[in-house]
């Protein structure tokens, strides 16, 4: 077997196969951060005033009231709040809090999976009650927006 029959590609990038949740917020990461990047990238060209004029700055903002463009806002924010608690649980992991503490390698040997699944599910709660919150700010402005 050769190192091309084994090759998977976009999929294997996205979905790794049996892996563990870690794989899953390594492929989260990149995906929100790649996103942020594709937004900060997008907000630049949009609110540069030198190359779109006067004129086209006040058609682009007035479509900040658009329902479809709170919802991006929204996207925007979620992908940011779970950028930035997994990426909070990589500081602390690379700062070796959720690593054991040394041992002498004896079978069965030990992983710092019992510390870092929980930090991973925790942090993960907090992007989500985070989330949560930003989603209801989110769908007040809405229902004020469809209201006017």
């Amino acid at each position: 077997m050769s190192s091309k029959d084994n090759r998977l590609g976009l999929l294997g990038w996205a979905f790794g196969g049996w892996y563990g949740p870690e794989r899953y917020a390594f492929t989260l990461q990149r995906i929100t951060g790649l996103s942020i990047l594709l937004y900060l990238v997008m907000h630049v060209f949009v609110t540069a005033p030198r190359l779109w004029g006067h004129g086209a700055w006040e058609s682009i903002m007035s479509q900040v009231d658009n329902p479809l463009f709170k919802l991006g806002e929204y996207a925007l924010f979620c992908a940011v709040a779970i950028h930035a608690m997994n990426g909070l649980r990589l500081i602390l992991s690379e700062l070796g809090f959720a690593l054991p503490h040394p041992e002498p390698p004896e079978y069965p040997y030990p992983t710092c999976l019992d510390k870092q699944r929980p930090l991973f599910y925790a942090f993960m709660a907090l992007a989500m009650v985070a989330v949560l919150m930003g989603g209801v700010d989110t769908l007040k402005d809405i229902v004020h927006i469809i209201e006017k």
